[in-house]
């Protein structure tokens, strides 16, 4: 069961969403509704939401800013933006804030399904993680995770649905795990054969892969969508991945689809 909140100043607009929702989860989804960004903020934290789709322009406290709040003293909930303005800088703010992902008006049935499945899986990811979080404080740091490699499989599995967050890192997951950044380095690698740093690399870039082949899609929007917010970094990083540019890369795909 996944709680989800639906945050929209429109009475029409919380109706349909609601539907879309309960039509697509059933229930496997229990919904609750505000009609404005303060009253977001109080049941998003009291009702401790999994998901607050959220729609950016309401009066008085306005989507970006109680989402912020809602970040601040619940940082696990997953936030889906709603807005009518396709201007990037929207979304821009919205990813750098740590949004799951954002929808815009008028809004699709299909959108909404998918952004929430994407944000479940996030949440469920986290689950996991914070499980074996409470088993590392049972069985001690040394105390045989290694040796089963649970720990680093359900590390995997957050970062796979986590990469497009800026601020993923291993002092962040160490964190949540409660163990040393520089223990989990090591653990990563023995269990992988791989570094951290370098799985989220290619996470991103097989992401960024998919996406490049969207000819409507700016290199600068992709770079932020899978987890960069500087497009000139991402190009050297996808450089160094692939040995082309996005660029590059988009007018070979182009080049390939045609034949």
């Amino acid at each position: 069961m996944i709680k989800i909140l639906i945050a929209d100043d429109e009475h029409m607009e919380r109706e349909f969403l609601e539907k879309i929702i309960s039509s697509r989860f059933g229930r496997n989804a229990e919904i609750r509704t505000a009609e404005n960004g303060r009253l977001a903020v109080t049941i998003a934290t009291l009702w401790n939401a999994d998901v607050v789709l959220m729609d950016i322009e309401m009066p008085g406290m306005n989507g970006l800013d109680a989402a912020s709040e809602i970040l601040r003293q619940k940082p696990s909930v997953k936030i889906i933006f709603i807005t009518a303005y396709s201007l990037f800088s929207y979304a821009h703010e919205a990813l750098k804030l740590g949004a799951s992902d954002y929808i815009l008006k008028p809004v699709e049935a299909d959108d909404v399904e998918k952004a929430i499945r994407k944000a479940s899986g996030q949440v469920e990811a986290y689950r996991s993680l914070a499980e074996a979080a409470e088993e590392a404080k049972k069985l001690g740091e040394n105390d045989g995770l290694d040796k089963s490699g649970q720990l680093i499989s359900r590390v995997m599995r957050y970062l796979q649905h986590n990469y497009m967050m800026y601020d993923i890192s291993l002092d962040s997951v160490g964190d949540i795990l409660g163990i040393n950044s520089s223990y989990l380095s090591v653990l990563f690698k023995k269990s992988t054969g791989i570094n951290f740093v370098d799985y989220i690399s290619d996470l991103r870039i097989n992401a960024a892969k998919e996406l490049l082949k969207d000819p409507l899609k700016p290199n600068s929007e992709i770079a932020r969508s899978v987890g960069y917010e500087s497009s000139s970094y991402f190009a050297r990083a996808f450089k160094k991945k692939t040995g082309m540019t996005p660029t590059d890369f988009r007018k070979m795909s182009a080049s390939e689809a045609r034949a």
